[in-house]
């Protein structure tokens, strides 16, 4: 319980007996993932959208990335743009915040009510749904409601009687490593959204920020309206910032008015990457009225066109809003970065965490926005020379490890998926693979990444040798395709070079190491220990780390010297002790199950190396006991970050019963299906998934028919599923030999 009395927050997730089971919004839990280290963002948005409104709390640490944790009730404000599952916090873009008196213009402290703008919310009060928030703010007693489209936000505020009310601009306060260095805030002419030199009665104001954090040059522009009049102060201040003294800075602006009692005033923030002229269009072209009611209903009525993209029917409720949840969640972003006249682009992308299952998830249910997401990573790769790793608002953060930009477009490639131009995708695949930085110019000298020379050795070196196999797999679509010799020969180096991790392999010890310049292992070593950025792994440990192989199982295989000898080093991963050695151990190894930690992206695949192996019915009872442990309808029902849709998307593929184990294969290993029936709406068609004799019992396939057909095989094509058709798998309690 917080010191002023109210209880810790519980977000309000609306039901109603009149809603449609076709109206999907109703079973999206915002709450779910907003304890723990769920780090999911928690506002008004539409899917994909540039915008996402809502609250930001004090708290600059780990747990607040998105600016929202259920522990804590404390609002700076409503910030326009906001992270969702990240490990690292930025962006908090244009906050704004109604006031009504006097006000300390900053971010402040929760020891001190008056310290800054903040305000406790009345979380007792919270409605939180897909394109909708609000809350009471208790400090002022003001009802702050806002939804969005894609690249405007719309506020109302419902007010008491004051002489004193206002809408504060916050330039000041961006994410948790954020800092602002250039801010401006100017009075604007709605007719035209230019500069308005009379400011004595202002309607409008437009300006922008620059900051650098995670994002090391992140430029946004904004225009804004109000619906009344208000008199425009802005309030300036000096500030120190990285060592970097700046005088007179406008880091807020206030808007003041006077109200009576339950008062609306509105105000609509329009958002731009390129310029206020860019806001100003944006707004012409999204919302040009004020009908707040109309705007949530679209903005709801978007959400349920694409949550409808998957319709599943199982007669638990619970799952069907962990189900329904995830999806949103994976919605989220990458995000819309562009204005609303230009070209299709996109920005934050996680590609680390995403391309192991969002990314494929994306392939089947949003084909074209997949298009579109690689035309956007082509143009990154003309703008840095390289494809993105961890791009966010027009930054290479360069954050995690790997060439994971690589492996959706290959995986784009071989799915046949159109629409942009696959030889420049390949070249741009074959340059970002060639640079000799980050690592991959040891690794060319070596064949492997020393861990003397370079940390994190391991980790890069078999993510590099993951997107290596990608790549290859793409050049040899292409070669087959038209039979240009460059493809041909890129694939075979590539797919020779995606082994590298076999030099890492101790047969002795059988794990996955470090191995330095004179090609000794490490000499102290446990699978158990980990030390965040300063050992050989990334967010992991050698148990972890030794299955880090998705693209060259059986390669894996013959490191252990037999199947039998890997699955039994496999099962040992499960029933390993659940610890992690080390004073600084990474908080992302977590969702223990032995030494499978489902909290992070590098053992996702892992259970289902199974299937792969000849033993389905194990993947059968991993899956259906990480669905039924790891995920929950609660606030910490995530088992680790969001990570921008990957911990969501593992749980939208294996509960329709399959996981794209191998990038840019094309094939989807199947597992244990959760629903009585789903249906896919893809490219081409509808793919309906129909189990029978489903229940948590009946978890182990028996047989299956693909259109009729009976199918005897351990996977499913995607060519199969983006044309449409019906997979019927019947299910049991006992293991079966199916294929």
């Amino acid at each position: 319980m917080k010191k002023h009395g109210f209880l810790l927050p519980v977000l309000v997730f609306l039901t109603g007996c009149c809603r449609q089971e076709t109206d999907l919004t109703q079973y999206v839990d915002t709450s779910i993932g907003t304890g723990g280290h769920g780090h999911v963002f928690v506002g008004a948005n539409v899917p994909f959208g540039l915008v996402q409104l809502g609250p930001t709390s004090i708290p600059q640490e780990w747990d607040w990335c998105s600016g929202y944790h259920a522990s804590d009730s404390t609002v700076i404000g409503f910030s326009h743009t906001h992270l969702s599952g990240t490990g690292i916090g930025d962006l908090f873009d244009i906050t704004v915040m109604p006031v009504t008196g006097e006000v300390t213009y900053s971010r402040g402290h929760e020891e001190d009510p008056r310290s800054g703008l903040w305000s406790y919310a009345d979380r007792s009060e919270e409605i939180s749904r897909p394109g909708y928030y609000s809350v009471p703010l208790i400090r002022y007693g003001i009802k702050a409601e806002m939804t969005a489209t894609n690249r405007v936000g719309l506020h109302r505020y419902t007010f008491p009687a004051s002489d004193e009310a206002a809408i504060v601009f916050d330039l000041e306060n961006g994410g948790c490593w954020d800092r602002p260095m250039d801010c401006h805030i100017e009075a604007a002419d709605p007719m035209t959204g230019t500069k308005k030199e009379e400011e004595s009665e202002v309607l409008a104001v437009r300006g922008w920020r620059h900051s650098r954090g995670w994002a090391d040059n992140q430029k946004i522009y904004f225009y804004a309206e109000f619906s009344k009049p208000c008199k425009m102060e802005i309030i300036c201040k000096d500030k120190e910032i990285w060592k970097d003294e700046f005088k007179n800075m406008p880091l807020y602006a206030r808007a003041s008015f006077e109200t009576s009692d339950n008062e609306m005033v509105m105000l609509k923030v329009a958002l731009s990457p390129t310029s206020m002229e860019g806001a100003y269009a944006n707004m012409t072209a999204e919302m040009p009225g004020w009908d707040f009611d109309k705007v949530a209903e679209d903005a709801d009525r978007k959400w349920n066109e694409e949550l409808s993209r998957i319709l599943i029917r199982t007669s638990d409720e619970d799952t069907k809003k962990i189900f329904y949840t995830a999806l949103y969640h994976t919605m989220i972003a990458p995000s819309t970065f562009c204005d609303a006249d230009g070209s299709i682009s996109y920005t934050t992308f996680s590609l680390w965490d995403t391309y192991r299952a969002a990314m494929p998830l994306y392939s089947i249910f949003q084909t074209e926005r997949y298009s579109d997401m690689i035309q956007t990573m082509l143009a990154i790769c003309d703008e840095q020379g390289k494809l993105p790793v961890w791009h966010l608002h027009g930054c290479e953060t360069n954050c995690m490890v790997g060439n994971p930009g690589i492996i959706p477009v290959a995986d784009a490639i071989v799915k046949e998926i159109g629409g942009f131009d696959k030889d420049k995708a390949f070249e741009a695949m074959k340059a970002s693979a060639m640079r000799p930085d980050r690592g991959q110019d040891l690794r060319m000298e070596y064949g492997y990444i020393p861990c003397d020379l370079f940390k994190e050795s391991v980790a890069y070196d078999l993510e590099y040798a993951i997107a290596d196999g990608a790549l290859a797999l793409a050049a040899e679509k292409l070669a087959d395709e038209s039979g240009i010799v460059k493809y041909r020969e890129a694939a075979e180096f590539f797919s020779s070079r995606s082994l590298s991790y076999r030099h890492l392999f101790d047969p002795s010890l059988r794990f996955i190491r470090g191995k330095d310049s004179k090609g000794e292992f490490r000499k102290e070593y446990s699978p158990f220990a980990s030390v965040h950025r300063d050992d050989d792994y990334c967010e992991g440990n050698g148990w972890q780390y030794t299955w880090l192989v998705p693209h060259d199982l059986e390669g894996l295989t013959g490191c252990f010297g037999s199947k039998d000898e890997l699955i039994g080093k496999l099962d040992s991963l499960f029933t390993a002790p659940s610890y992690i050695e080390g004073m600084d151990s990474s908080p992302d190894i977590s969702g223990l199950i032995g030494q499978y930690a489902h909290g992070n992206e590098p053992s996702h695949h892992i259970i289902y190396f199974y299937t792969m192996l000849g033993e389905p019915w194990k993947t059968a009872e991993k899956v259906r006991e990480v669905l039924s442990n790891l995920y929950s309808s609660k606030p910490d029902g995530l088992s680790g970050n969001e990570d921008v849709g990957q911990m969501s998307a593992w749980y939208i593929m294996s509960s329709l019963g399959f996981y794209q184990v191998e990038p840019a294969s094309g094939c989807y290993w199947l597992g244990s299906p959760a629903f009585d029936k789903a249906e896919i709406k893809t490219a081409e068609g509808t793919f309906t998934i129909v189990t029978e004799n489903n229940s948590r019992e009946n978890i182990y396939i028996q047989s299956i028919l693909l259109n009729g057909e009976p199918y005897a095989k351990g996977y499913i094509e995607h060519k199969d599923i983006a044309k449409g058709g019906t997979l019927k798998i019947k299910m049991g309690a006992e293991p079966a030999e199916w294929y």
